[in-house]
């Protein structure tokens, strides 16, 4: 299929660019499984010093890297805390509980991904046969584009660790907060036992995940990645591509917030369009076009422009693959038909 001219269905839809490519296609490789891939241990040994973890753990995908830390610090029949929208809950097919045994304890959550720190601590289980044992907590951060505020992250996390919990970063656009923030990624990193960061979203590789954390935590990660049937071979292929990722895309996220913001204040002043600019943070835009949405949608696929647009709350994604004349040729398509 022919590029479109624009797709804002996700970040994730990015195409590898030809520098990219061409450390892919030099990159040296070995079997990942058996722990001779040089270029894995590569992007493992720079993931893990850019969160300022031990060590790291190089996975197919966020879905996986997720199960995979959930698996780490929990046993069957345990518990974790999270977000009752959080994307480890919501939007990862049940794995934890279908693959991992582990009950999910889900609450609600603020609009920014914040959990308050109070109903974290009514819903941690006393030692008692009768319960599931709560043993983590589980975060996101961003969440719909939004940033987890820092003073916040620190609340809750500080009533899991007197609880004595461990705690889970769902990091998947960790950097797009560093970026937006200006906070080295660490900092963010820090509180948590275990983080998993996605190098297929923002930062534009054409797939892959990694775990941080301590050794010990991802040697247990690492058994769940075999048994998830992760393990991989001749990965330093794609591995170079993330390598690449973290060493040339993570400052250039600013363009996609910037774009982002282009977009929204374009929208914002056409008729029948609602834009929330409250949600606007990073490189999502949240768009109503009411009854309208739908019509729309497949008007704009026709003219190659690619949307998920139902009747509320749509979300539109900036990424490497959107350039501003692309964002202006949207918006003009959208005025002329709304």
């Amino acid at each position: 299929m022919a590029a479109p001219v624009i797709d804002l269905r996700s970040d994730t839809v990015s195409r590898p660019t030809d520098a990219m490519r061409a450390v892919m296609a030099e990159a040296e490789v070995g079997d990942a499984t058996w722990g001779d891939d040089p270029t894995v241990h590569a992007l493992e040994a720079a993931a893990a010093e850019r969160l300022g973890k031990e060590a790291a753990l190089f996975v197919p995908s966020g879905t996986q890297s997720n199960l995979c830390g959930l698996m780490a610090h929990c046993a069957r029949g345990e518990e974790y805390v999270v977000g009752q929208n959080a994307h480890t809950y919501k939007y990862e097919g049940g794995g934890a509980a279908v693959l991992g045994s582990i009950q999910p304890q889900p609450i609600e959550m603020g609009r920014d991904g914040t959990l308050d720190p109070d109903r974290i601590r009514s819903v941690i289980k006393v030692d008692d046969p009768h319960f599931a044992m709560t043993k983590l907590l589980c975060l996101e951060n961003t969440h719909d584009g939004r940033v987890h505020p820092l003073d916040a992250q620190l609340a809750a996390v500080a009533v899991a660790r007197d609880a004595g919990l461990s705690t889970h970063l769902d990091g998947a656009r960790l950097f797009n907060a560093a970026v937006a923030t200006g906070t080295d990624v660490a900092e963010l990193a820090a509180p948590y036992d275990s983080v998993s960061i996605c190098l297929s979203k923002g930062l534009g590789a054409p797939m892959g995940s990694v775990l941080v954390g301590s050794a010990e935590l991802m040697g247990r990660a690492n058994r769940a990645r075999k048994m998830l049937g992760g393990g991989l071979r001749q990965a330093g292929i794609v591995a170079a591509a993330g390598l690449h990722a973290l060493d040339h895309h993570v400052d250039r996220l600013a363009e996609d917030h910037a774009r982002a913001r282009r977009l929204a204040e374009a929208l914002v002043g056409i008729d029948g369009v609602e834009v929330d600019l409250d949600m606007l943070e990073t490189n999502m835009v949240f768009v109503s076009f009411g009854e309208r949405g739908p019509s729309l949608q497949d008007e704009l696929t026709e003219e190659g422009m690619l949307t998920r647009i139902g009747t509320g709350w749509s979300r539109f994604v900036t990424h490497l693959d959107v350039t501003d004349d692309a964002v202006d040729a949207f918006v003009a398509e959208v005025a002329a038909r709304v």
